[in-house]
């Protein structure tokens, strides 16, 4: 029995999932589970890598405790953030974390010297304050030694993978979210990169999905009494594992990863780089097989965690399936928020923020745990019609249902909210997809599956999918108008 490992590090926590193949289905097992708790100090948020890297290190020895004899193994995380290596081969710093104030002025400073329609059209991504970009031009405004200290550059999974093999490698779907990247040329962008005075030499061979990227080395192998097993590049954006591992049964199709973060889009064969995608703000990220997913960033369940943190600190400690039993109890489609503001981006007293919203927009600010929570869900909901709608015109298809995966289909209400907004079935599941479809890129590369539609199929055939019919049709057309108007979003 082949047993492989699949290490999906998200926003707020991280799994080691074990995956086997059984009769042509799949099987998984949770081998270790941590929380993945970002470091203030002084002014600045940092990753606490080296946690992230012992927590790699105790799944692997729980795998050698249990007599588990492994194949392979891979990484996926979030995008965009990184680390520096120096000269002597070792990490320069702890890497700064997406949230973290120090790039809130820098894509105004970089539009100033470089046209966002110039970047866009190099790049295909979408104008987020923390892409790579806009923090490495923070850094050079602030003139950090790490810019001169720094000799290659390697995203979170890069980083993660080089202390396991130290081989330096970048991966592709994770390198398009640098906003460094050109689609087009499939390369790194050397005249961005010229324009911004960035070293070529910091920017790696690319790999695709499914690239082996080297065996654990010999220190980790006798530190740990494991043997050497090959570890893989796999899509290493968690968003590309994710789309990767959407049950489709045909080539459109629609998706919401939904977590920390909730991504709405489709795949596409080319990158869709105009100027209307740009005026949506859309982006083209890499993903499996040679395909590119056109999606758009919405906050996503980040607002809820921290709502729930910021209860937790006044005494108040609520488990999520009681936060949307109290949002089911109260009034509905009442009050709305845009979860895309920036007043919602940093960590933070949520729920004052919602009332400062509110009442910035007019509205009657929630004032019950209930009222809130239905407040956010139901805002998200609505905010992935939006996005739904948009992704159909920017990619010229109609789709008959959205696919939901990831952690945040556990909330049912949201699933049945986001039916009733987009008034089409949800197909809901799996919800480790991240990390499931960080495996079959594994099993792809081995053989195991034909390509990604047979893994795919394989997916359907081992998990279970909820679906979810549109309701109350009428009454959430009504409110998506209000949504509309009271955020100020253009249809």
């Amino acid at each position: 029995m082949s047993n492989i490992l699949a290490f999906d590090l998200g926003a707020s926590s991280g799994r080691a999932l074990l995956g086997r193949l059984v009769d042509g289905k799949i099987e998984v097992e949770e081998l270790h589970r941590f929380s993945n708790d970002p470091v203030q100090v002084g002014n600045r948020l940092h990753w606490d890598i080296l946690r992230l890297y012992h927590e790699i290190k105790l799944a692997l020895m729980k795998a050698k405790n249990q007599g588990i004899d492994l194949q392979s193994m891979a990484i996926d995380s979030w995008g965009v953030d990184f680390g520096f290596i120096g000269k002597d081969g070792e990490l320069i710093g702890n890497p700064y974390h997406y949230r973290d104030r120090h790039t809130e002025d820098a894509m105004e400073g970089l539009f100033a010297e470089i046209p966002a329609s110039d970047i866009f059209a190099r790049t295909g991504i979408q104008f987020q304050p923390f892409n790579t970009l806009f923090q490495l031009y923070a850094l050079k405004k602030a003139n950090s030694p790490l810019l001169k200290e720094g000799k290659r550059l390697l995203m979170i999974p890069d980083l993660l993978r080089y202390f396991l093999t130290g081989e330096m490698h970048n991966e592709f779907s994770n390198a398009t979210t640098t906003q460094l990247f050109n689609p087009t040329t499939g390369t790194w962008d050397s005249e961005l990169l010229r324009l911004l005075d960035l070293p070529e030499s910091w920017f790696g061979e690319v790999l695709k999905p499914g690239s082996k990227a080297g065996n654990l080395q010999p220190s980790v192998c006798e530190e740990l009494r494991i043997p050497s097993i090959p570890v893989y590049a796999v899509a290493e954006h968690d968003t590309g594992s994710a789309v990767a591992a959407v049950p489709a049964t045909e080539k459109s199709f629609a998706y919401l990863s939904c977590g920390t973060w909730s991504l709405m889009g489709t795949e596409v064969d080319k990158p869709v780089i105009h100027e209307l995608a740009q005026k949506l703000n859309f982006t083209n990220e890499g993903g499996v097989a040679e395909t590119y997913r056109l999606l758009k960033n919405i906050m996503g369940l980040w607002i809820l965690q921290e709502c729930r943190r910021e209860w937790e600190r006044a005494g108040k400690s609520y488990s999520f399936p009681e936060l949307v039993q109290l949002a089911g109890e109260a009034q509905a489609l009442s009050v709305f928020i845009d979860p895309d503001n920036s007043l919602f981006l940093p960590p933070g007293d949520m729920p004052a923020r919602i009332t400062q919203y509110c009442l910035r927009t007019g509205q009657q600010a929630p004032e019950t745990t209930g009222e809130i929570v239905r407040c956010i869900l139901e805002s998200l909901a609505l905010k992935y019609r939006y996005a739904f709608e948009l992704t159909e015109l920017l990619s010229g298809q109609t789709f008959n249902g959205l696919h939901m995966v990831g952690g945040g289909i556990q909330n049912t209400l949201l699933c049945q909210w986001t039916a009733n907004a987009i008034g089409k079935p949800v197909w809901a599941g799996p919800s480790e997809g991240s990390a499931i479809g960080n495996l079959i890129v594994q099993w792809i590369a081995q053989g195991e599956f034909a390509d990604i539609w047979e893994a795919r199929k394989a997916i359907r055939d081992s998990f279970p999918m909820t679906i979810y019919e549109p309701e109350e049709r009428k009454a959430w057309s009504d409110a998506y108008d209000r949504f509309c108007v009271l955020t100020g979003i253009q249809v």
